[in-house]
């Protein structure tokens, strides 16, 4: 089998910096990245033969762990039935009634191919149902590589933008509006300068996608009463917390229920997938019945329906009480060897867990992206080395959160405690 360092090298010659998505090129670590071939329940192993602890698990959507025997069996029987029919099919209608009865918070669902379509989508249909243009965002929130989402802070008047990626025309950046996580001032500021323009305001409830930034449930609750009082919507982004904190992710954490909902991730089981759903009301301005046009030849792949079915048929209220068991004692064994083993080489090193999720950052208490210390990629790159060579594979990046699944049992953590103490 060819190697990783040499299938790395083949590959730059033939594809923008030798990856597919950014994250995965391993930039500014001391070290190509790994070529992963195979997995089985929380292990990974490259193409050199090396195998690791995951604890990226595809960057948070096998909730089961790899291969999980039930979802594998029914993508199996649902492979011999066909694989894309671009037409109407009954995977869908089952996904979306065992979806519906269990989220009372939406009416309708309409599955997409990814979490970015799906934000693209709800931020459409919060502009239609409005009639107006700005989205109101938050620094440190990522909601895919979406042209009016890939935006930076500007200067000047409360919620100014400009883009943070080549490509993206000013006039989109006009429209979105940025403002600090975790500061009801900031928003205020906004919606009295803009408030009669604004459609939405987009969120991750529980923003992990650049560090694990827990908000405060009244910010949250203050997001929810500014948008009401001025006729702006509230998406909740969960494509990482949806299915993953809770069967209905972080609405039903804080009771606090957004207008439009988007997923991804966990919702297909590990299969490309995302999902907007709201209210009726909502949603019947979505193309065929309403004004607001989306498609997708490949929307509700009948592959990714049954995984997902399957997938979350098995989060049942004992499986989320064992995930939050595991990610505990995994996060406790981690704290015990940076304090214990590591005398000092780590000082910097702290673990934040919300769930299943967890991050390593030099500091604790982090809400805001601009608390988050200038030198935490240092710190992670000698870090992720260490883990790496030891047979423990985190996410390549020191922003991305790692992700416990049910298959990191006991076993797991036995094999966890003698690769770190190796």
């Amino acid at each position: 089998m060819t190697s990783s360092n040499e299938l790395f090298e083949i590959s730059k010659k033939i594809v923008p910096g030798g990856v597919h998505s950014p994250v995965r090129s391993f930039k500014g670590l001391p070290m190509t990245p790994r070529f992963m071939e195979r997995a089985q329940g929380a292990t990974i192993t490259d193409t050199d033969g090396k195998q690791y602890i995951d604890f990226c698990m595809s960057f948070g959507p096998l909730i089961l762990g790899h291969q999980n025997s039930v979802v594998k069996e029914e993508l199996k029987a649902a492979l011999d039935r066909g694989w894309s029919y671009g037409a109407c099919e009954p995977y869908s209608v089952e996904l979306a009634q065992f979806l519906l009865k269990k989220l009372p918070f939406v009416d309708q669902i309409r599955f997409v191919n990814s979490g970015t379509e799906a934000v693209m989508t709800a931020l459409r249909l919060a502009r239609g149902v409005t009639g107006r243009s700005k989205i109101l965002k938050f620094d440190g929130c990522y909601h895919g590589h979406v042209d009016s989402m890939l935006i930076k802070a500007g200067s000047g008047l409360a919620g100014t933008a400009t883009a943070s990626s080549a490509g993206v025309p000013e006039g989109i950046a006009n429209d979105t509006l940025i403002v600090d996580l975790d500061s009801e001032e900031a928003v205020q500021k906004c919606f009295e300068a803009h408030g009669k323009e604004i459609a939405a305001i987009i969120i991750e409830p529980l923003p992990a996608n650049n560090g694990l930034l827990p908000q405060r449930i009244e910010f949250l609750k203050f997001l929810r009463e500014i948008a009401t009082s001025h006729g702006a919507l509230l998406i909740f982004d969960e494509v990482i917390s949806g299915f993953r904190v809770a069967f209905g992710g972080m609405v039903e954490k804080t009771g606090i229920n957004p207008d439009i909902v988007t997923y991804g991730k966990i919702i297909g089981g590990g299969l490309p997938v995302g999902a907007l759903a709201a209210k009726t009301r909502i949603m019947q301005f979505l193309a065929p019945v309403g004004p607001v046009y989306q498609a997708g030849t490949l929307s509700a792949n009948p592959l990714a329906m049954v995984g997902g079915l399957a997938t979350l048929k098995q989060m049942t209220a004992e499986a989320y009480e064992k995930l939050e068991k595991q990610a505990s004692e995994i996060v406790k064994t981690f704290e015990k060897w940076i304090a214990e083993y590591q005398q000092g080489k780590y000082a910097k090193v702290k673990v934040v867990r919300q769930g299943s999720l967890f991050w390593f950052v030099p500091a604790e208490n982090i809400r805001t992206i601009s608390a988050i210390p200038a030198d935490i990629a240092e710190n992670f790159n000698h870090f992720f080395a260490d883990l790496l060579e030891r047979g423990i594979y985190l996410a390549p990046n020191a922003y991305e959160v790692g992700f416990v699944s049910l298959a990191h049992d006991q076993n797991i953590l036995e094999e966890l405690n003698k690769r770190l103490w190796s």
